[in-house]
């Protein structure tokens, strides 16, 4: 039996769409899903993203990082996975789905998605970096030399050192272009390498530089490997709310995969 699926990419960090709404997709098989991951053997992506049918709310949305295992959330990957649901016909411009670490709404229009992220409130710093979680976790840092910077080497050391071990943290490098714009690179656990772009990464940075005073403004700018991304919010008594992650999301091509 032939499986359809469409590969999306939101500023270069690309997934594998397949519409689950009847549940003929084995969420098990994590071979199944690395292997359509797998850029040389398979489809290729960062993800593979599961659209499936919601009680309450319009879809609900289950993220593979491309190991093949069930992940946290994944900024990029629901806004492609919202542009994905309006090809379906399920949304028009306006969403409220349902991810692993919540309820999220969105908007589309012209191509661009607006996702509103989680709350955050409890953000660590420590000296050399930042840690917070947006849906996802993640360490930040500065490093000048970006550019040349070797991040799958550091980023993996990172990843697998101290205080985060086994269970691990995304970690993003970043360097200040302006008042109201940074430079990121970004290593992405589950993927295991250094990707184009990462969702929650851009909003645990933007983040992450308001709350130790690198900049005043509350729309950031974040310039990606893949593209640009912008995220805005509110601070109110401590807690940065009405996040909203803010970039294109863009279908490449689609296709059928197994036995004929």
């Amino acid at each position: 039996m032939q499986q359809k699926f469409y590969k999306y990419q939101g500023t270069g960090n690309d997934f594998v769409m397949i519409d689950n709404r009847q549940l003929k997709f084995d969420k098990n098989n994590t071979k199944l899903v690395a292997h359509l991951c797998d850029r040389r053997f398979g489809i290729g992506a960062d993800g593979l993203i599961l659209l499936e049918n919601h009680d309450t709310y319009d879809f609900k949305m289950v993220y593979y990082n491309s190991d093949g295992r069930e992940s946290s959330m994944c900024g990029n990957g629901g806004r492609c996975l919202v542009a994905f649901a309006q090809q379906l016909g399920v949304i028009e411009n306006h969403a409220v789905f349902e991810a692993v670490d919540g309820l999220h709404h969105a908007s589309i229009a012209d191509g661009i998605v607006r996702l509103q992220m989680q709350d955050v409130g409890n953000i660590d710093n420590k000296e050399g970096y930042v840690f917070l979680d947006t849906g996802s976790p993640h360490h930040v840092q500065f490093e000048e030399a970006i550019d040349s910077f070797d991040v799958k080497t550091i980023g993996a050391n990172i990843r697998y050192g101290a205080p985060y071990f086994q269970e691990g943290t995304n970690v993003n490098f970043v360097k200040k272009l302006s008042e109201d714009a940074f430079r990121l690179r970004t290593y992405e656990r589950g993927v295991e390498n250094e990707t184009l772009s990462c969702g929650t990464g851009a909003t645990a940075v933007a983040i992450a530089m308001h709350y130790i005073g690198e900049t005043e403004k509350n729309l950031v700018k974040l310039k990606v490997e893949g593209g640009e991304l912008e995220v805005s919010f509110d601070l109110n008594n401590g807690t940065y709310s009405n996040v909203w992650l803010i970039g294109p999301a863009k279908l490449v091509f689609e296709g059928s995969y197994g036995n004929a």
